[in-house]
């Protein structure tokens, strides 16, 4: 068994430095080493792995489903490994943290920083995409989404909740003709679609008795960028939808007003996640504890 780990460590080390002879000085052995431990895998497996030129080695169709499962096998034996030398050890290591974009510039970052300063001996990389990212794939240890899980090969822990609304300034509304008092309404305003909140080219309503519908959307500015959506409002552009969080300070100094409240859909959960097969390291779980406790400034219902 232990050949076998071996040889998995040797195959991903050649998969991530694109060659035998930079793995086997990534893994300090020598080159035949690594040459015969990744060929004595594809016998195992009676399967061929990589596609090997006197140039370059590229991984074939099998090898591809096959690294993503070699990786989340060495990360479990990793955290296995460390949970059994001791379960009450230190935080230490490196964690690595994804978030959306703005709301990690916002709350998570800052979070991360008290982490650090708590737990001096881990060092931290924090991700900040709108890109749901590939938990095992990109190597993450836990991460922080909004919204409902769609993949079951994750566990979340709920942290707080938030909720879609749509905004616009009153300047705009009063050139207008006013604030719209139905979602049918917005057929005769300007719209700013922002990627992430008009899915399929609609916005998503609910009736006051709790019945979902949808409108669908005419941009008349749209942006993959959240800031540059909510800043188009800012400048008079139109109505736009957003999460509460992202437009908390200028829904509350009035530079920007909620409209159609009583049609906003159900809030949506704020998380973090990490997969199931995974355990928990001492790092994963003092960053878990200290998350909840920040989360309790995190609820944004507007």
């Amino acid at each position: 068994m232990t050949d076998r780990f071996d040889a998995m460590r040797a195959f991903v080390a050649v998969c991530d430095q694109q060659g035998f002879a930079a793995a086997a000085r990534r893994q300090d052995l020598s080159a035949s080493v690594v040459t015969r431990l990744v060929a004595g895998l594809e016998d195992h497996l009676n399967v061929r792995l990589l596609q090997r030129t006197t140039r370059s080695v590229r991984l074939t169709d099998a090898g591809a489903r096959f690294l993503e499962r070699a990786r989340r096998i060495l990360a479990e034996l990793e955290e296995a490994e460390l949970s059994a030398q001791d379960e009450r050890a230190a935080p230490r290591g490196t964690l690595t943290v994804a978030a959306p974009l703005l709301f990690g510039r916002m709350h998570v970052a800052p979070l991360v920083s008290r982490f650090l300063d708590a737990y001096p001996d881990v060092r931290a990389d924090l991700r900040l995409s709108d890109r749901n990212a590939n938990l095992v794939e990109d190597g993450l240890d836990v991460a922080i989404r909004i919204g409902n899980l769609p993949d079951s090969g994750l566990v979340a822990r709920r942290l707080s909740r938030t909720r879609r609304a749509l905004v616009a300034s009153p300047a705009y509304l009063a050139g207008h003709g006013g604030p719209p008092l139905h979602p049918e309404d917005l057929a005769r305003h300007r719209l700013i679609a922002f990627e992430a909140t008009t899915v399929g080219g609609v916005w998503s309503f609910h009736t006051p008795d709790s019945r979902p519908f949808e409108v669908p959307v005419t941009p008349h500015f749209s942006t993959n960028s959240g800031d540059a959506a909510i800043d188009h409002a800012l400048a008079g552009g139109g109505v736009t939808a957003a999460l509460c969080y992202q437009v908390d300070i200028p829904v509350r100094t009035g530079a920007l007003v909620e409209v159609l409240r009583d049609f906003a859909p159900p809030p949506a959960p704020i998380q973090a996640v990490f997969p199931t097969s995974r355990l928990l390291s001492a790092k994963v779980r003092a960053f878990l504890d200290l998350a909840e406790v920040a989360a309790k400034d995190w609820e944004f219902l507007g």
